[in-house]
């Protein structure tokens, strides 16, 4: 049974769902990036710059779809899974967006 759950986390953690960003002001008066994967039901991360939401957003959405395939829910694909996935996103794949921010060629604040 966890071999099959791996596979189905596999399969599910290669389908292209649709990131959503946007930026959001607290009551505080704080300005966030709020991320989100709206196919997934209550996948969203919040921070201080995009990049660094994304990755919470990579996180969580590893644990939401890994949580639903352990309590036997159905996970959304909305459409069809990646051929090939490669390896799941971690902070080196993100270096790219990171070094575009330190050569000031894109910014991750407000």
């Amino acid at each position: 049974m966890a071999n099959d759950t791996a596979q189905d986390l596999e399969y599910y953690l290669s389908v292209p769902y649709v990131l959503a960003m946007e930026s959001v002001e607290h009551p505080d008066g704080e300005w966030f990036r709020r991320a989100e994967y709206p196919e997934l039901p209550n996948c969203s991360a919040e921070a201080y710059s995009a990049v660094e939401a994304i990755e919470k957003l990579e996180e969580a959405r590893v644990e939401c779809i890994r949580g639903m395939l352990e309590r036997g829910e159905r996970v959304p694909v909305p459409r069809p899974p990646l051929r090939s996935m490669g390896e799941p996103l971690n902070q080196d794949r993100l270096g790219f967006a990171r070094w575009m921010v330190e050569q000031g060629r894109i910014s991750d604040q407000q």
